[in-house]
């Protein structure tokens, strides 16, 4: 960690700062209240209340972070065309990285002079238990990941890339079934639960109050853990298994290079790179989204 150790930059007062920074991947569906597609879709009229409830939970992860260390921040908008949040108003001077057709897409910005990652407001997958608003990257093309084996839902898929930088991740916000999804490959994570999922459309949220309350703790916890944090436990190299809606989508994922067909309807990539790896299934999910919508 880069404010550990007597680590630090030198400023214009001329002694040591630490620095300790935290990338912010922030997504919309794991927010406190948001049950509803209308909710989280820029087109609709509910989209600029939700859109001010995820604001708050952003910068309450910031506002924890800082209490807890942290100087620096990078917000990587990974929601929808991924211009969710108004960079005037975001905490901590955070840096706003915004827009799509992102290479590394919700982890877009992130490297190695990072010391934590923070994914806010995510959502878990639709194979496993109920999660509300549930999906994996494009709900219209794949039906389930499996990393190694496990499933896995954005968090753990793109917990990879922070593997390939060689930083923890340390804090996760939504909801309680995405909070169990990424353990196995961030065991130790902390996590803000802040709704449990009733079904994919329905949740009981905490008051939005005692939801940003509760993201405050747990990211001033997590970063006064950095000391002790390590990379996710993925282990090398990594398979990813995508099952997707039906075979003709299956098919055009294996027109990319190191990605082969396992069944009708599922495909497989294995590569001891795990950013090389991430990038190959964001290409197959850009690619499969043109033909199931």
């Amino acid at each position: 960690m880069h404010g550990v150790g007597g680590v630090g930059r030198e400023d214009n007062t001329s002694y040591l700062e630490p620095v300790v920074k935290v990338f912010v991947s922030s997504d919309m569906e794991g927010t406190a209240g948001v049950v509803d597609w209308s909710q989280c879709r820029p087109a609709e009229p509910e989209y600029a209340y939700y859109r001010g409830l995820l604001q708050e939970e952003v910068n309450a992860a910031i506002e924890g972070a800082t209490a807890g260390g942290a100087t620096e921040f990078l917000v990587n908008d990974s929601h929808s065309k991924m211009a969710n949040l108004r960079p005037d108003t975001l905490a901590g001077r955070a840096r706003y990285l915004s827009g799509r057709h992102k290479p590394l897409y919700m982890m877009q910005g992130l490297d190695a002079s990072f010391d934590g990652v923070f994914f806010v407001s995510y959502h878990g997958s639709m194979a496993g238990a109920p999660a509300t608003l549930s999906h994996t990257y494009n709900p219209q093309a794949i039906s389930e990941v499996l990393l190694n084996g496990v499933t896995a839902g954005e968090s753990g898929i793109n917990a990879l890339v922070a593997l390939g930088h060689g930083v923890p991740v340390v804090l996760i916000t939504g909801d309680d079934t995405t909070a169990a999804e990424i353990e196995p490959f961030c065991p130790g994570i902390h996590s803000a639960v802040v709704k449990s999922s009733v079904s994919r459309f329905a949740a009981d949220s905490l008051h939005p109050a005692t939801a940003r309350e509760l993201i405050r703790h747990a990211a001033e916890e997590a970063v006064r853990a950095l000391p002790r944090a390590t990379p996710p436990r993925i282990a090398l190299p990594a398979t990813l298994t995508v099952r997707f809606r039906n075979p003709d989508l299956a098919e055009m994922a294996t027109w990319i290079n190191g990605i082969e067909r396992a069944d009708a309807v599922t495909v497989r990539t294995t590569d001891e790179d795990p950013i090389r790896l991430y990038r190959r299934f964001v290409t197959a999910v850009l690619l499969t989204r043109g033909i199931a919508e």
